[in-house]
């Protein structure tokens, strides 16, 4: 059985987006997506800035589109993965009744990072260290799956 994971940030153009190529091209063999707990971005390309620096780093993630969190993701995937607590947080409030797919924090996987958030590159401008630690972040989660 291959694994389903989705990773989840606010809009689904910076940091999900490359938490997925990042993941995808360290482990083919997983199915994986993204989306975010917002809709502003629902069927955008991944943010410019973001895909030039992913791009620099070998990471092509110009193919994927921006698409809103849904309940019915919890039934679709087998680990759902956030980028920061408020996401986590989002997430949970939209936990159908029964489901028990697991939600982590992507941090979860780099427990040296000393931080609980992939700060948000949209905001900061920081592409070099959000990338730097989901490349981290994903080299965890891998080698723990």
């Amino acid at each position: 059985m291959t694994t389903r994971i989705l990773f989840v940030c606010l809009g689904n153009i910076c940091r999900s987006p490359a938490a997925e190529g990042i993941v995808r091209s360290l482990a083919p063999h997983l199915i994986t997506d993204s989306a975010g707990t917002g809709g502003w971005h629902v069927g955008e390309a991944p943010y410019g800035p973001m895909q030039t620096a992913a791009r620099a780093r070998g990471y092509d993630i110009s193919d994927l589109r921006a698409r809103q969190f849904s309940p019915m993701d919890f039934s679709m995937f087998d680990l759902i993965i956030a980028m920061d607590t408020e996401n986590l947080h989002d997430i949970e409030a939209l936990r159908p009744a029964g489901e028990i797919t697991p939600v982590r924090l992507f941090t979860d996987y780099a427990p040296d990072a000393g931080t609980d958030t992939i700060p948000d590159p949209y905001y900061t401008q920081d592409f070099e260290s959000a990338l730097n630690l989901i490349e981290i972040c994903a080299r965890g989660l891998v080698a723990r799956l």
